[in-house]
């Protein structure tokens, strides 16, 4: 990374004052369960489409929205027209995927939770996360099937239409109350929720978020997409002061600016004023992450904002970009839960969106080569 300088290695977590210095470990000393998500787990079917499926669909050539009633045909048609490929998927589910591959060893260092039917799909979906080294503890229900997720690819660009499904039946006091499975949750050290899941259980996050806060634990959230900071202001402002660690893009993050009347369009200013939002836990500074596709990435923390240029790479070597802000994240958070410095933090996921975007949907090769 051409940024990995003497200025952007000041940026590291334990040189805020305000921020309490983490204990050194090494990813041997990692302990299962250490890394929580929540979300929602979603089959993905991939395929690459034409501009008349889109327009067919009123889809916009990058986006991410939520399946209505014109798009249930979508699903079907996708299926019989073009080559289709499925991959687990559910952004929160993609990123802890990432992150246990990037860590290795030890297995299930990342926990999963989310709603699944009692069907087939689901049936890949558990047999997917166990593949990963994932410990999925899933909820099942039999009233709805499993959640999908159409990527429709044109180009570089991929338009993403969710069907949630049974993602959308999580039920707190049916899954994440049970003593047993909130004995996961108090495991682990750093926790990660896309904003999608304001959509499902908002209670469900705040329980996780509070207990972050109470207990000094680091709790991440993403933007996710336009709509969430849109339609779904109130939940995500409601979570707000309980994050440290805030993800998004520049569209998500322009999106934000807009309903938070920041005034501003510049990444910088935007990221600064996110991260001056109230904050519940004072012991953390609160850090601010936003990418910008092969541009450099910004980060605030405290009264600093740097930028991390990407890693090149030949255009004619991207294969598909759905999943590349996914695996940022699950590259972010793997160096979080080792708790090691921002600007590596930062490196690995640079490294693990740009080995994402080789591959068809969020997969990659067996092991990482990274250090």
């Amino acid at each position: 990374m051409a940024s990995d300088g003497p200025k952007a290695k000041k940026l590291r977590l334990s040189e805020e004052k305000k921020t309490e210095s983490p204990t050194k470990k090494t990813p041997a000393e990692l302990s299962p369960n250490s890394l929580f998500g929540m979300g929602n787990p979603l089959l993905d079917i991939s395929a690459v489409v034409d501009k008349d499926f889109l327009d067919k669909y009123s889809l916009k050539p990058d986006d991410q929205i939520l399946a209505e009633d014109k798009h249930k045909a979508l699903f079907e048609e996708i299926v019989k027209k073009f080559k289709v490929e499925y991959h687990a998927g559910g952004a929160t589910q993609n990123s802890i995927k990432i992150a246990q591959w990037m860590i290795q060893k030890p297995h299930n260092v990342g926990t999963f939770f989310g709603c699944i039917g009692k069907d087939k799909f689901g049936g890949i979906l558990k047999k997917k996360a166990e593949e990963a080294h994932v410990d999925a503890h899933y909820y099942e229900q039999d009233e709805e099937p499993t959640g999908t997720c159409a990527a429709c690819i044109t180009g570089d660009n991929r338009s993403l239409v969710a069907n949630l499904a049974a993602a959308n039946c999580y039920k707190k006091e049916e899954h994440l109350d049970l003593k047993e499975n909130w004995k996961l949750v108090e495991k682990a050290k750093v926790y990660y929720i896309a904003g999608f899941f304001l959509t499902v259980s908002v209670e469900s996050i705040m329980e996780v978020a509070k207990h972050a806060s109470k207990k000094n634990k680091l709790f991440c959230l993403n933007l996710s997409a336009p709509f969430i900071c849109q339609f779904f202001k109130d939940n995500l402002m409601q979570v707000m002061p309980y994050v440290d660690v805030l993800f998004g893009n520049e569209t998500e993050a322009a999106a934000f600016a807009e309903e938070q009347n920041f005034e501003t369009k510049d990444m910088k200013e935007i990221a600064k004023k996110a991260q001056a939002l109230p904050k519940d836990n004072k012991k953390k500074e609160r850090i601010v992450v936003f990418t910008q596709g092969k541009e450099e990435t910004v980060i605030g923390l405290s009264d600093k904002v740097e930028t991390f240029s990407v890693l090149t790479i030949d255009p004619k070597e991207i294969v598909d970009t759905n999943g590349a802000g996914d695996a940022f994240v699950g590259g972010f958070l793997s160096g979080l839960v080792q708790d090691k410095p921002l600007d590596q933090c930062v490196k690995a996921a640079h490294y693990a969106a740009n080995v994402i975007i080789k591959q068809a949907g969020c997969t990659f090769p067996e092991k990482p080569d990274f250090n």
